[in-house]
């Protein structure tokens, strides 16, 4: 999920957990008024993406540690402790009269959950487990921007400014939260069926049928097949029964909606994991390059992208993961290889403008 919709997930959490201020409770156990429960969870919600300060320190690095230790269950307390504390010493600043760590602490961890739980409905994948392990978890039902979504939590927000005396708005945009979370499931499981029975009727051996979500509908998805050699793979909305025709002048809904097509009339395409017979040699050799380790760890449905001649007549592979390709987009991100050979390999980025070099 965007950092935005993060934020505001965790001040609709602080809404829903914010209760009633008494004048008997002393500091360490008072209440906090509303406002500061809602700025506790937005703050809370917002923390798990300071990572992006590993990019200051390369751009592998922040590949491998995005979605790690600050996204992390096992260290969830501690960092709900860390900015329950920082929170209270701020509001407490100058001698002020303030609640203690202990009444921003449920918020917060809850608003960190909710951060994390957001991320994990989407593809991208989540390293719950850090700093343990680093297998990346992602449930797959929701694109990583998701309006409808972010615009639940919006109502949920505006409702609870109008009605300040009721958490029942914020409870119960929650509540829609997690329903339309479950029909973006229901999308998903039609979209892998729907690959199952591709594969069933084309006689494929299967290894692996999954999809990839897709912006616009919650039954947009990329359809995807994997026989060990070849990725199969359609754009398709499970619920359409005719093509849905888009123009330059409609809105943007439906110009990123209309390249997904009823089951029945998908156009499947097939792409060879590394290329034909051309390509395989240097392809593999690149797959399978320690400099090449953090991507093998990284994609899901590795395909090969482009082979050709680079600076200095050096030969150059690079591949592309088929969950970040989405029709209709400029650029698909993510797309890396190597440059060289035996005598050692140079990383690169594919870019739009050409090849960017990547120091680790």
């Amino acid at each position: 999920m965007d950092t935005l919709t993060h934020a505001l997930s965790g001040a609709l959490v602080g809404r829903v957990l914010a209760g009633r201020r008494t004048q008997t409770a002393t500091a360490r156990t008072a209440q906090p008024p509303v406002w500061q429960m809602v700025v506790a969870g937005t703050v809370a919600a917002t923390f798990p993406d300071l990572d992006f300060v590993l990019g200051w320190v390369s751009e592998l690095t922040y590949l491998r540690g995005h979605r790690g230790v600050t996204h992390s269950l096992v260290l969830l307390p501690l960092w709900g402790l860390m900015i329950a504390w920082l929170l209270a010493r701020f509001w407490q600043r100058g001698g002020r009269a303030g609640a203690g760590w202990r009444s921003f602490y449920l918020v917060v961890c809850s608003a960190i959950f909710v951060h994390i739980v957001g991320d994990l409905i989407t593809q991208f994948g989540t390293m719950i487990l850090s700093p343990f392990s680093d297998r990346r978890f992602g449930w797959g039902t929701t694109f990583i921007i998701d309006l409808p979504f972010t615009g639940i939590i919006l109502a949920g927000l505006v409702v609870s400014a109008l009605w300040r005396s009721s958490r029942v708005p914020a409870a119960t945009a929650l509540v829609l939260l997690a329903g339309w979370v479950g029909v973006q499931a229901v999308g998903r499981g039609e979209a892998i069926e729907a690959a199952r029975d591709y594969a069933a009727r084309e006689g494929i051996q299967a290894v692996l049928v999954d999809a990839a979500p897709r912006p616009a509908s919650p039954f947009n998805w990329t359809a995807i097949v994997f026989d060990g050699e070849r990725y199969h793979y359609a754009h398709i909305n499970t619920r359409r029964s005719e093509p849905l025709v888009a123009g330059a002048d409609d809105n943007f809904i439906r110009r990123f909606s209309a390249p997904y097509q009823p089951v029945a009339m998908a156009k499947w395409e097939v792409r060879e994991r590394f290329g034909d017979n051309g390509t395989r040699e240097l392809a593999q050799k690149v797959w399978q390059a320690e400099d090449f380790a953090f991507y093998r760890w990284f994609a899901m449905f590795p395909v090969l992208d482009h082979v050709e001649n680079g600076p200095s007549g050096l030969l150059c592979a690079n591949f592309v993961d088929l969950r970040f390709m989405t029709p209709g987009r400029d650029n698909t991100p993510f797309r890396y290889g190597l440059c060289g050979g035996e005598g050692g390999w140079r990383l690169f980025e594919r870019e739009l403008g050409g090849l960017r070099w990547v120091m680790d």
